[in-house]
């Protein structure tokens, strides 16, 4: 889901900064920094990688391991809408010192530090080093901004946006974030994971459509705002993908639980894609376009038919 929370910020940041006007490139900018804060809250990931690499098995870990490690933490307090808010507000508070002087970098600095001491306070010094973490990459986040001149209402934006749209992200996969954390009130909406289907592998494929469906939103959006025509750069190759669907009987019917196989072997079909060293053309730049979208399309098409072939076996 790491492509997914990028692209699905990316697409609602670049689309509404382009509907209102902004200049190409101004629009694609803000949408990288929306898709950015996105994925910050999965820095809680870096515990279970210090976790394990720290251990003396960490040479020889396990997926399953991993996980019981990084599920200690992970969809925490970096993953709180509470907190989302706050660090929107700190970020862009951080942003403004330009305008408003030291005394908004100093009440960015006291809002961002504020958060990582009721973490730690309320959790640990595991989830707080967490959050310092998460403070100090958000920071770079504004940093690059600046670099960009996206301003503090835009950051504001992009944070609250990249931020607050996370969680609901990862309702398709896994336990449900901490939404309130550190308020005592239940998520509700959100209590245990979203079935889209009660069969594990028709979920599966759901959640896989959904996270190509953003993907192909992010590529059409940028193609929208760079004037490209995507039907021309669609290679024939890509209905090779269809064949896809005798995996079938190759490896076993995924779900969320087992499905690296799948998802991995459905990815490598994009290799469809790859021109040979005889199509170069002299733009390399639109050569490229041809092989994202190529690869795009043969995978698409590639877990169509795999869901296609088990419905049917599944009649």
């Amino acid at each position: 889901m790491f492509v997914g929370h990028f692209l699905a910020a990316f697409v609602l940041a670049a689309s509404v900064a382009a509907w209102r006007g902004w200049p190409e490139e101004r629009a694609l900018a803000i949408g990288v920094v929306a898709g950015s804060f996105a994925t910050l809250p999965d820095v809680d990931m870096l515990y279970a990688v210090v976790g394990l690499v720290g251990s003396l098995e960490g040479a020889f870990v396990t997926s399953d391991a991993f996980w019981n490690v990084a599920n200690e933490i992970h969809r925490g307090a970096t993953h709180s809408l509470v907190v989302g808010v706050f660090a929107a507000i700190g970020f862009a508070a951080w942003r403004a010192r330009d305008r408003y002087g030291s005394q908004a970098g100093t009440l960015g600095g006291l809002i961002l530090g504020g958060l990582t001491l009721i973490v730690t306070v309320v959790s640990g010094i595991a989830p707080g080093a967490v959050v310092a973490a998460f403070v100090l990459v958000g920071v770079v986040l504004v940093t690059f901004a600046e670099r960009v001149d996206l301003g503090s209402r835009a950051v504001l934006g992009a944070g609250a946006l990249g931020l607050l749209s996370h969680p609901f992200g990862d309702v398709f996969a896994g336990p449900s974030p901490a939404l309130f954390y550190p308020l005592p009130i239940e998520a509700g909406l959100l209590n245990g994971r979203i079935l889209l289907n009660s069969d594990p592998t028709l979920h599966l494929l759901g959640a896989f459509f959904i996270e190509l469906t953003i993907i192909w939103a992010g590529f059409l959006v940028v193609a929208r705002l760079r004037g490209w025509r995507i039907k021309r750069h669609i290679n024939r190759r890509a209905a090779l993908g269809i064949a896809y669907a005798s995996a079938i009987f190759a490896i076993p019917a995924p779900t969320v639980e087992t499905a690296s196989p799948f998802v991995f072997s459905v990815l490598t079909v994009g290799f469809i894609g790859t021109p040979g060293r005889s199509s170069w053309r002299e733009d390399r730049s639109t050569q490229l376009i041809d092989a994202i979208t190529t690869a795009l399309a043969a995978v698409t098409l590639a877990a169509a038919a795999y869901a296609v072939t088990y419905l049917i076996l599944l009649a």
